[in-house]
């Protein structure tokens, strides 16, 4: 970890459990701000959005670590990436892949340390949502603007705090837990056999 940035890995692991519903509302439209922005300014896009990539800054901004594809975050990766189907010449792809792999990593932060029987806290709205974002078929996935839209709808509704402010508490956290231990969490949280724990049980949702 960095004096500047922390990881949505370390932020879990410092706090032993899952995300709450208010900070993945804040963090997925932080994320897709952030996304659309990248996108528009043809900036080059992280391959794949994972736990160990998603980036939160202590002045309450968002960023992605680039990463190709390795066996720690292939789970992560949309159907089409693992299968070598998809052009990085279309950022509309691109795009949809990122969705993908956001809506995975969003899912395994709620689901953290849960037991597999024990069902993820959230509501009716956002599971659907996350839901969306992690169909296999990448033109069955809800677009970046569609989630902007359902964020900032949800923001108004609930009177949810801004992402930038939940940023911050999540990285506070990481900083109290390591002044307290005198050292920072440990990063290498195992990634891959969890998420693909939550693979079959977002298939398992669908199947209902």
């Amino acid at each position: 970890m960095s004096s500047t940035f922390v990881t949505l890995a370390e932020v879990l692991e410092a706090r032993g459990g899952p995300l709450l519903e208010e900070e993945v509302w804040s963090l997925l439209l932080g994320a897709a701000e952030c996304l659309m922005d990248i996108s528009y300014r043809h900036n080059n896009m992280c391959s794949i959005i994972s736990p160990t990539t998603l980036l939160l800054s202590a002045t309450g901004s968002l960023a992605f670590k680039n990463c190709g594809l390795s066996d720690e975050v292939s789970t992560f990766a949309a159907p089409e990436m693992l299968q070598d189907q998809a052009s990085s010449t279309k950022p509309a792809t691109d795009r949809q892949m990122l969705v993908y792999s956001l809506g995975m990593t969003l899912y395994w932060s709620v689901d953290f340390q849960l037991s597999q029987n024990q069902p993820v806290q959230l509501s009716d709205h956002l599971n659907s949502l996350l839901l969306s974002m992690c169909e296999d078929l990448a033109h069955r996935r809800v677009n970046l603007n569609s989630i902007l839209e359902a964020c900032e709808s949800q923001l108004k509704a609930s009177m949810l705090l801004p992402p930038a402010k939940i940023i911050k508490q999540l990285v506070e956290e990481v900083f109290h837990e390591s002044m307290d231990h005198r050292s920072l969490p440990d990063s290498s949280v195992p990634l891959s056999g969890r998420s693909q724990m939550i693979r079959e049980r977002l298939h398992g949702e669908r199947a209902n």
